[in-house]
């Protein structure tokens, strides 16, 4: 979302490029940094015709990244294309353009979903707007995993992280997130070889998805639109920042939506995606594998802190976090058994 406080700026010649290379002769006015991403960059661009697109742009090649963190742009257009023919509320795909002869740095080009995000629309929420919205966002979600993909994980070949099953995938996730915290030197709360062990341990569970669904994985509420009109009912305007997509188990978005909580536990949100397709069964298998998600999502989290290079208070306060989730889960695993 655009920041009101920043000043406006006419884009520059490489965005003006950009834009006439994806939709011919047009003439951009205005340029707004938008912030909540950190990963790539992006801006909103106002053409003067009326139109409001955003412009992506991933960092350098040789910028420090994560193993998963290849072509993400890539991963967003496609996870925005499935999407809207699966019947999602998501921006349109205008344009992408892989790194090559002449294009530094990969980019992308969406229509810009217009409203506020859910995170910044949260105090003004009564709990009826709240429940409503969490009904929509399920039944959103429903038709996101509708999507069957061709392999499972990353679907980036260049990242390496797919297979013909879901074990082999999840497997190459976790063991790549655990050698990216060796390569950026990231201290672990817990030895490596137990977490790099877990998927084996727990293979048979794991392979109880047996589907590649189609995973957002980031749907948490600072990507998820908001809209309304005048003081009338909030609307899901629609789910934004796709790049973490990967094929897999559809019950690894309820750990996405949200990291910090259990979501799969939330009545309304389970009522709106059984209403288009059937919900997760949660069952030993189901809680079994939501734990392993949510040791993966808390590793990421706290491995992506050194290339980000986070610092102060958030850094320490993610450190704690991380270590403290990954170990919960452990503990959890354990007593689910197997």
């Amino acid at each position: 979302m655009p920041d009101p406080a920043l000043p406006h700026a006419r884009p520059g010649p490489g965005a003006a490029g950009r834009l006439r290379r994806a939709l011919g002769p047009v003439t951009p006015v205005r340029s707004t940094p938008l912030y909540g991403g950190l990963h790539n960059s992006a801006e909103l661009i106002e053409l003067d015709d009326g139109r409001r697109l955003v412009l992506k742009t991933a960092p350098a090649a040789s910028a420090p990244a994560l193993t998963h963190e290849r072509g993400l742009l890539g991963t967003e257009a496609l996870f925005h294309r499935l999407a809207a023919r699966a019947g999602a509320r998501v921006p349109a795909v205008l344009h992408h353009e892989p790194p090559g002869p002449g294009v530094p740095a990969e980019w992308l080009l969406l229509t810009y979903v217009e409203g506020t995000t859910w995170e910044a629309a949260r105090a003004g929420l009564t709990p009826a707007d709240a429940a409503g919205l969490r009904h929509r966002l399920g039944e959103e979600l429903a038709r996101v995993a509708s999507v069957t993909g061709p392999a499972h994980g990353y679907p980036q070949p260049a990242a390496g992280l797919s297979a013909s099953d879901w074990p082999g995938a999840f497997t190459a996730m976790l063991h790549a997130v655990l050698a990216d915290a060796a390569r950026f030197g990231v201290a672990l709360p817990v030895p490596a070889g137990l977490l790099a062990g877990l998927p084996a341990r727990f293979v048979r569970r794991l392979a109880e998805a047996d589907r590649p669904a189609l995973v957002h994985f980031d749907a948490w509420a600072g990507n998820i639109v908001l809209d309304r009109t005048g003081d009338g009912p909030w609307r899901l305007g629609g789910l934004i920042d796709g790049e973490r997509a990967f094929f897999g188990d559809p019950l690894a978005e309820f750990v996405g939506l949200d990291p910090l909580g259990a979501a799969e536990d939330d009545p309304d949100l389970l009522a709106g995606y059984r209403s288009v397709a059937p919900g997760p069964v949660l069952d030993a298998g189901a809680r079994i594998r939501l734990a392993l998600y949510r040791v993966y999502l808390a590793l990421v989290m706290r491995v992506e802190s050194v290339p980000r290079a986070y610092g102060g208070e958030f850094a320490a306060r993610l450190d704690t976090w991380s270590a403290g989730r990954i170990e919960e889960q452990l503990a959890l695993l354990d007593a689910l058994g197997e």
